[in-house]
């Protein structure tokens, strides 16, 4: 996988990048595999915005995606590795021995014609789906549950994964990718590898057209408004904040709160807290 660079010959093409996704080999869906999405440009029941910022982008369709991987003991082959427009990481097509089609998150070095599987007698090679318990310590895995049964939660965007650093009795400790170290159920599954497309974050659009391709609106800078309409706004010329700490628009501190709920249950199971920036 490489970066492709464009000679600025417009505007827009100053400093854009692209990836050059040599791994895609088909570029046709599966129809059975596919859902439509429906638009709601963040807004809500009532038609009044909930969430800012989401508004128009390509029509796409939604690839259902076996984030359970319950094929136990039924052998795939990979038919295909195929791009996602709802996601960072690419998506593998997998042909199950009993006929059946299932698409899964492509981890890297995945390639057409290989054999995956699942369960816990699986061998420990990149696409298969084991229980945590089973598989060695050190390997990096990705797709990983929270809860048996419930399917992937963590670890799904592209070039993600967790290491598996030891156990505790019912429980696996792993390291997460943004340096904290938790506990995770043994019974809890996950598959064998690192996402792949994993200089999908190099990216730079290049443009604004781009941003709204992929849905996103323009923000305008609290700063830029009147006092009524944000806390930044208002003074003469270019004016400071005027505030302590910035805010967003419902006076709530913009950076640095934290917001996860102190009684939770599961920060029983965290053993050190990601790293600070």
């Amino acid at each position: 996988m490489a970066i492709k660079h464009y000679k600025p010959v417009s505007n827009g093409q100053r400093g854009m990048t692209t990836l050059v996704n040599e791994e895609l080999t088909s570029t046709k869906p599966t129809k059975s595999l596919l859902k439509t999405i429906k638009k709601t440009g963040g807004r809500n029941n009532t038609g009044k915005t909930t969430v800012r910022h989401i508004g128009g982008g390509e029509k796409r369709k939604y690839r259902i995606i076996d984030f359970k991987r319950d094929k136990i003991g039924i052998t795939g082959r990979v038919a295909s590795i195929e791009y996602d427009p709802n996601r960072s990481a690419n998506i593998a097509l997998i042909n199950y021995l009993d006929g059946e089609k299932r698409y899964i998150i492509a981890p890297k070095d995945l390639k057409v014609g290989s054999i995956i599987e699942s369960g816990e007698k699986a061998d420990i090679q990149i696409g298969n789906a084991l229980p945590l318990q089973s598989i060695p310590i050190g390997t990096s895995v990705h797709c990983i549950e929270l809860k048996p049964g419930k399917g992937a939660e963590i670890c799904r965007s592209a070039g993600s994964s967790a290491q598996i650093l030891g156990r505790e009795g019912k429980y696996v400790i792993l390291r997460l990718q943004s340096g904290e170290t938790r506990k995770i159920l043994g019974s809890c599954k996950a598959t064998i590898g690192i996402v792949g497309n994993e200089d999908y974050g190099l990216i730079n659009l290049g443009k604004a057209g781009r941003k709204r391709h992929l849905g996103i609106r323009p923000t305008t800078r609290g700063s830029a408004m009147n006092p009524n309409d944000h806390p930044h706004g208002g003074g003469e010329g270019k004016s400071p904040i005027g505030r302590p700490r910035p805010l967003t628009p419902w006076g709530k501190p913009a950076l640095g709160l934290k917001t996860r709920k102190p009684k939770k249950a599961s920060s029983r199971l965290i053993m050190s807290r990601r790293k600070s920036k």
